[in-house]
């Protein structure tokens, strides 16, 4: 008999848990279960369970999964999801220290709250710090590597990193840190700045955001990179797929970057859905675009991608 693979994991001072279920806490809403996820007490937690933990086991890092799309057989091995230990930020002058559970909006507010210019598009993304970081997450024409001075991260061994800004490789829409190293804390700078200017300025990509995406449904953020010079949305209304629909996943009609789900769609239907847009734009305009979204998983009933 195989023996479950919660069984066989190291101790630890945090939540352990098998069959996990994700997709409640994805924006997808959709998604199979996490093998276990792993929810440290805190770094040192963190670090002597990736130590201990054995090479050949998978580590996925998750966070609010809101640019994520959660595969419906469930994501094998151990998923990391960092809890409230590792959120809050603080500020110390122009530089505002945050845990990468913080959210991304949250880190914003306290900077305002502090008058420091500079993150205020911060409002703006869903998500926490880590998955920003990853993303390097942007809207408005500012990104986060605009601001971040430092980040430390601890790797699949279990060794602290203190990186530099340098040496997070940040370009559009990625980072050169390994996948499987997790974030949990970063530090970024700004201006000194009018507090009330600033909340005047949030309020605005706040409103900006509601008028121009789905935010009151079950979606998943931008789900295509724009490629060099042209607009992922622009490109996908051209080859008429705006409002296209596979079961319950459809393309935004608000914005035409964005999927959604109906309530009644798995993730297959919105992979699905993605892949047919890809084709469909590839076919008009010669351009194959690049998914934004991170696909994790594997498939219900087939093997890990």
């Amino acid at each position: 008999m195989t023996v479950p693979l919660v069984q066989r994991l190291p101790t630890a001072r945090g939540r352990l848990r098998a069959d996990a279920v994700l997709a409640k806490t994805s924006w997808f809403r959709v998604g199979g279960p996490a093998e276990v996820l792993f929810s440290p007490a805190d770094v040192d937690d963190l670090t002597g369970f990736l130590a201990a933990l054995d090479p050949g086991i998978p580590v996925t890092v998750v966070g609010r999964a809101s640019n994520v799309l959660i595969r419906d057989g469930g994501v094998p091995g151990v998923v990391i999801r960092l809890g409230r230990a590792f959120a809050g930020a603080r500020v110390n002058g122009a530089v505002v220290e945050a845990g990468a559970a913080t959210a991304s909006a949250d880190v914003a507010r306290a900077a305002q709250a502090a008058g420091i210019a500079g993150f205020g598009f911060l409002e703006g993304i869903p998500g926490s710090v880590g998955g920003a970081l990853r993303m390097n997450a942007g809207c408005h024409g500012k990104e986060v590597r605009h601001i971040v001075v430092a980040a430390r991260a601890v790797d699949r061994s279990g060794c602290v990193h203190d990186l530099r800004a340098t040496d997070l490789g940040l370009e559009y829409r990625r980072c050169a840190v390994p996948a499987d190293w997790v974030f949990v804390s970063a530090q970024f700078a700004g201006a000194a700045g009018d507090p009330a200017v600033i909340a005047a300025c949030m309020r605005q990509f706040r409103d900006q955001r509601e008028r121009t995406q789905p935010v009151r449904v079950a979606t998943g953020g931008s789900t295509f990179r724009n490629p060099p010079n042209q607009k992922a949305w622009v490109l996908i209304e051209r080859a008429g797929c705006r409002g296209l629909r596979r079961n319950g996943a459809s393309v935004s009609e608000k914005h035409a970057n964005f999927l959604v789900n109906d309530g009644t769609a798995s993730a297959a239907d919105l992979e699905a859905l993605g892949e047919d847009v890809r084709h469909r734009v590839q076919t008009e305009t010669g351009i194959l675009l690049e998914w934004e979204i991170h696909r994790i998983g594997r498939p219900l009933g087939g093997p890990h991608p």
